[in-house]
């Protein structure tokens, strides 16, 4: 199939599949006019992909991942599932940064509304 189709029965974009291919994510075969042609499986493969990005996961973690699914073994199993795991702690970390950072903006907020009070309350007498 050709990568407008492949757009088509995935709901990825073009430049979403070229960007896949670029990144070693997926792969195609290009015609005698350099059209890419896709396997019937890369719809599939597609929808993984897409999953691994709203998991939060890079190109690159997905390009380490992918041995599981290409080539699955108990090996390539365990790896995955470690690396899945670290990108659970390093999601954990940036969460919780996060929080300490919407904590901070609370406490200007709370800074700012209390200096705004004081001010209407001076302009006023």
């Amino acid at each position: 199939m050709r990568i407008g189709e492949l757009a088509s029965r995935t709901g990825a974009s073009v430049r979403s599949l070229r960007y896949y291919e670029e990144q070693g994510l997926l792969t195609s075969v290009r015609s005698g006019s350099g059209q890419r042609h896709y396997s019937d499986d890369q719809p599939e493969r597609v929808a993984f992909i897409q999953r691994m990005y709203a998991a939060g996961l890079s190109s690159r973690t997905i390009t380490e991942l992918l041995p599981c699914v290409d080539a699955p073994s108990q090996d390539n199993s365990d790896s995955a599932l470690e690396r899945m795991a670290l990108e659970r702690d390093r999601l954990t970390q940036h969460i919780t940064d996060l929080a300490t950072t919407r904590d901070a903006l609370d406490g200007l907020i709370s800074t700012a509304r209390a200096y705004r009070e004081r001010f209407r309350e001076t302009a006023t007498h």
